[in-house]
């Protein structure tokens, strides 16, 4: 019978939650919402359909911490690095004065201790990650400055756990805990808790996946995935710490291995499911009685909420040198409280510094502020885009070409007329609107729009493409947008225009198809045209060439293995070697044959 009613409740709480985040989804409210909805009809205190909310929401909880591993593994240690301003000033700043201003007002509204409003307004300042993700992912913003500063400030949020529940521990009246280790020592746990997840990521997770990796077998990449999971998480719950840090920490070491996409994808799943059965079991534990006794408070508290963390993340951005309609909306878009805020409510109800009745009323207060989230971000739009430019063109569109060229300079008209004169439809982007129109004059059709952003690729048709080609100039391509691309529209062959070595190195690993370093061919060529020039027979100077591209290419591999530019050195023709041009022209024959027999290899991609 306990087998049934298993059975019966995984069906109602999958039933309802699949009918209600197909609709909310439709209505463009989100997931998460739809879960929380679910939750509260199924729940005890509307239809009665499922109990022990309890009991589901321990299982349930591998969900974030899940969420978590595959957040650290989007972001290896050099970019989290890269991130550091972001994440520990511009991060900090949002939680500490969002939380104390949040606290405030717990405290004036409830008339409440300053413990209890600091357990319920710190935890209010953190945000919904798993809401505020997917809609940077969806508008194709994940990637971009924007999309990169709210991601830094989520990330911190997820980090602060740590401190908060530490905290939670430090004030609390439960006879338990404060028979517990003081806060320094749990400090100290949970530095060398980390300090030892690094190491085990080193020397024993790295080579453990290398080791199935030669396998090939894909059904142990799922059970290691979830033993470094669980076994990250359990470390941190035997020591009393946050059991989504160690998962988060784990995703981070195994961040820039070869193993990462197969890790994400196997582990997805799982995620999601869980993640689902969070916000159910989090549904389901909401005292409606409570909420319907106090409606003002719960819609007030989220007004408060919504519009206090908008105006300090907005005043923030703006402290940040953000331009002001950034600023506004990153404001908006973290205005929200989040799903670790009910965890941090569970934790501190367990501490004895709130009873349950203000955990169903502010966990409605996160619930509604959630709700708002799409609906304001739409009403605001207009005023965070900015106005369109006199003379501005229009965006793309999908029209059915085979090939879209982003860039319409002078190496991307080259690249278009040859792929127009061999009969390939193309659509032309570029954000320069002088060059528009007067590519216009000239009878070339080329759209408005910046072609690194995923929503706009979509828009101008890259989902039925054959060949992506990135034609921009600068630096302005890196492997994390390749990489996005091919994700995105694994159809298309993706061609890039390298700066430089340095932007040719910068991509080493990408999924292209091509890289053409810029003015290599031209060069080459001007040396032919010099040499021809002054009568040196024409065998020599193909020995010449062949000589120059294939210590180059040496260089490069070289470059490439020792990731700095000032390695081969020697391999560069200098003066001092015009002498032996002869011996070493002869030498080099057979070099040539290896180092040309096509392409360099760039990774995954090559060099013509």
């Amino acid at each position: 019978m306990e087998g049934v009613s298993m059975l019966r409740d995984g069906v109602v709480m999958l039933g309802a939650g699949l009918v209600f985040v197909i609709l909310f989804r439709r209505l463009g409210l989100g997931a998460t919402l739809g879960f929380l909805v679910a939750g509260a009809l199924i729940g005890p205190q509307a239809f009665h359909l499922i109990g022990d909310a309890e009991g589901k929401i321990g299982v349930a909880e591998l969900g974030i911490t899940l969420l978590l591993f595959i957040v650290g593994l989007e972001l290896n240690p050099s970019r989290l690095w890269k991130m550091k301003q972001d994440i520990f000033a511009l991060g900090a700043l949002q939680v500490v004065i969002c939380g104390l201003a949040v606290a405030a007002i717990v405290h004036w509204v409830g008339n409440s201790t300053w413990a209890a409003a600091l357990v319920l307004g710190l935890p209010l300042a953190l945000s919904s990650t798993a809401q505020v993700l997917p809609m940077l992912q969806s508008a194709g913003r994940l990637r971009t400055p924007f999309g990169e500063r709210a991601f830094a400030i989520l990330l911190f949020q997820d980090l602060s756990i740590i401190p908060l529940i530490t905290l939670v521990t430090i004030l609390s009246r439960n006879p338990a805990d404060m028979g517990g280790p003081p806060g320094w020592l749990l400090f100290i746990e949970t530095v060398a808790a980390i300090g030892g997840l690094v190491l085990a990521g080193r020397y024993l997770l790295r080579p453990l996946f290398r080791v199935i990796g030669n396998l090939g077998e894909r059904e142990m990449f799922v059970f290691a995935a979830l033993f470094t999971v669980i076994a990250a998480a359990a470390l941190m719950e035997y020591l009393h710490l946050s059991t989504a840090l160690g998962a988060f920490v784990a995703g981070v070491m195994l961040a820039d291995s070869p193993y990462r996409h197969e890790l994400e994808a196997d582990v997805e799943p799982f995620r999601s499911i869980l993640l689902g059965l969070f916000f159910l079991a989090i549904g389901m534990m909401l005292n409606l009685h409570v909420i319907a006794d106090r409606p003002l408070l719960v819609v007030g508290m989220a007004l408060a909420l919504i519009a206090t963390k908008a105006a300090i993340i907005t005043g923030i951005g703006l402290a940040f040198r953000m331009n002001w309609r950034g600023a506004l909306a990153l404001g908006l878009l973290l205005s929200q409280g989040g799903e670790f805020g009910f965890v941090l409510f569970a934790q501190a109800q367990r501490a004895m510094l709130i009873d349950p009745e203000a955990v169903s009323i502010f966990s409605a207060v996160v619930t509604l502020s959630m709700a708002t989230t799409p609906f304001l971000m739409m009403a605001t739009r207009k005023i965070r885009e900015a106005p369109v430019v006199t003379g501005e063109r229009e965006g793309p569109k999908a029209d059915g070409a085979n090939a879209l060229i982003i860039g319409y300079g002078r190496f991307g008209q080259t690249v278009a007329q040859m792929l127009i004169a061999a009969g390939v439809p193309v659509t032309l982007i570029d954000t320069d609107i002088e060059m528009i129109d007067i590519a216009g004059d000239f009878g070339a059709k080329v759209y408005y729009g910046d072609g690194t952003r995923m929503d706009l690729l979509r828009q101008a048709g890259a989902h039925d493409a054959e060949l992506i080609l990135f034609c921009m100039d600068g630096d302005q391509l890196d492997p994390d947008l390749i990489e996005g691309v091919h994700e995105a529209f694994p159809q298309a062959a993706i061609f890039a225009r390298a700066f430089d070595r340095r932007a040719l190195i910068k991509l080493k690993g990408s999924p292209v198809s091509g890289i053409v370093r810029e003015v290599m061919e031209s060069a080459v060529k001007m040396g032919r045209l010099a040499l021809q020039a002054i009568e040196v027979d024409d065998d020599q100077i193909n020995r010449a060439e062949d000589m120059y591209r294939a210590r180059d290419k040496e260089r490069l591999r070289a470059q490439f293995e020792a990731g700095d530019l000032r390695a081969a050195r020697d391999r560069i023709i200098t003066a001092d070697e015009r002498a032996a041009l002869g011996e070493a022209t002869a030498r080099h024959t057979a070099a040539v044959a290896n180092a040309t027999d096509a392409t360099e290899e760039l990774g995954r991609g090559q060099e013509p």
